[in-house]
Formats: C-alpha cells, sequence, structure tokens
C-alpha cells in the first residue's frame, strides 16, 4: 500500500505521501491531533499539515528511541504491551464512533486471501500448511464470523515493528498512515502476526499478548484474525523465511 519519504530534522519530522488513495494523509494528521489530545507523548505531535498539496505532507514532533529490535523481554515486553494498548484505547468511545474506519477490514483481507490462496503455487516445503491453511480459510461460515463486530479500537492499521521507538523506558509509536476505527482482536493480530515482528525475534510478539487480558469473545476472535494474518504473510513470505512461516500458520491451526 503506497509509500512516503521521510526527512528528519533537528526537532521535527517531515512526511510527504507518494500516495493518498487511502486518504494516507488524512489518516495520518486525523490520528496525530487525536492521540495529542487523549494520550499526549504516545505518538508525535502533529505540527503542520498540506493535505492538499503536491505531495501531500505532515510534520510533526521529532521522538527520542530507537525503532525496537532484537528479543522482546524484559522492560521492554511491558512498555510495548502498555503502548499497543494505549494506542488503541486512548480515544473516549464517543469520540472513535466519529473516527472512520481503518483501511482494510477482515472480510476485506479474508477475501484477498481467499483469491491469493486459490492462484498460489505453493513451494512443496511449505505444501503441509498451506493445505491446512487452506481448507481453514475455504469455511463458508468464516465470513461470517469475520463481519460481526468486535471490541471497537483506534487501530494503526500497520502491526509493523518498527513503528515502535523505545527508548529504555518507554515505546512510543509512529506511522498512522492507514489508521482508524478498528476492533481489538484484528488490531492485535495485526500487530503480533506481521511478518516485521517475527523475523525480529523468532518468540515475536508472545510474551506481549500474555500480558493482555481479553474477553472469551476476544480471544476466540484473535485466533482467527490471526490465523488470517499468518496466512496472508504465508502467501507473501520470502523463500528463506517461509519455512519458518509455514510452522506458525500450521501452530495456529492447532485445536486450542
Amino acid at each position: 500500500m503506497g509509500g512516503h519519504s521521510i526527512e528528519v530534522r533537528s526537532d521535527v519530522v517531515v512526511k510527504r505521501y507518494r500516495s493518498s488513495g487511502y486518504d494516507e494523509p488524512g489518516r495520518e494528521w486525523r490520528a496525530l491531533r487525536l492521540l495529542d489530545e487523549h494520550d499526549p507523548g504516545l505518538a508525535p505531535a502533529p505540527v503542520t499539515a498540506e493535505l492538499a498539496a503536491d505531495p501531500p505532507t505532515v510534520v510533526m514532533s521529532r521522538l527520542d528511541g530507537a525503532t525496537v529490535s532484537g528479543e522482546i523481554t524484559g522492560k521492554l515486553v511491558d512498555a510495548l504491551a502498555e503502548a499497543v494498548t494505549g494506542v488503541q484505547q486512548a480515544i473516549p468511545r464517543r469520540v472513535l464512533e466519529r473516527v472512520p474506519p481503518r483501511a482494510g477490514h477482515p472480510v476485506e483481507l479474508l477475501r484477498l486471501v481467499r483469491e491469493r490462496a486459490a492462484a498460489a503455487e505453493p513451494d512443496p516445503a511449505i505444501a503441509e500448511a498451506f493445505r491446512a491453511a487452506s481448507a481453514w480459510v475455504a469455511r463458508p461460515a468464516l465470513a461470517e464470523q469475520l463481519a460481526r463486530p468486535g471490541t471497537p479500537v483506534f487501530g494503526t492499521g500497520d502491526g509493523n515493528i518498527a513503528n515502535y521507538l523505545w527508548d529504555g523506558t518507554k515505546v512510543r509509536v509512529i506511522d498512522f498512515e492507514y489508521s482508524g476505527r478498528s476492533d481489538r482482536a484484528f488490531e492485535l493480530a495485526e500487530v503480533t502476526e506481521h511478518i516485521a515482528v517475527w523475523e525480529n525475534d523468532p518468540a515475536g510478539m508472545t510474551a506481549v499478548l500474555e500480558r493482555l487480558e481479553l474477553t472469551a469473545e476476544e480471544a476466540a476472535r484473535l485466533t482467527e484474525c490471526r490465523r488470517l494474518m499468518a496466512l496472508f504473510w504465508l502467501l507473501r513470505a520470502r523463500k528463506e523465511i517461509r519455512s519458518a512461516q509455514a510452522d506458525r500458520m500450521l501452530a495456529l491451526l492447532e485445536p486450542g
């Protein structure tokens, strides 16, 4: 989806958008303003925006910290859990109801994954995982399950681990191009199953997820959303990581 260029200055970051098909500049600017109002410091502060410019531009404050990398252990686990939860729950429900849905929805992703799975010619090394995942994703009731509304939250729309900055004490969040109103299980699946998370740490965000309290309904929906995300990444995985992604797919398909 799209792209952008970044100019890092001493006190601000200038983001210029090469694509606006999903209203990326508008989504980012809205997210920065809302988070700055309701949980200042969790994300960059909004400075200025030229949404009608060519290219559209958003200027935001520059945050301390470096991209999360390496093992997700110790204090980082709690800080990530706090940041993930903070973004999702910062915006009051009455305000969130007026926020447009994030780019992408579980049912849309299901449709895309079904199409790609039907057209794919999988590597023999991942044949077992692909057969099992194809059988799961073809279930007629799955679309109905995913269409049911989950717990409403604000979603970043992007689970890339590079969007989390760690200064040794606190994690802050960047990149809201696809953000909007979403549901908790889908957003948690996005951040736990993103391929960059598993490439960073073979244990992924497992420890972070264990810090979060979910209702029985959220946990059941999360399982299906994680499977959906895992299959999406299995279909896109590079050859050198395809086997590991296949193993994760099979693990997620095991009965709970």
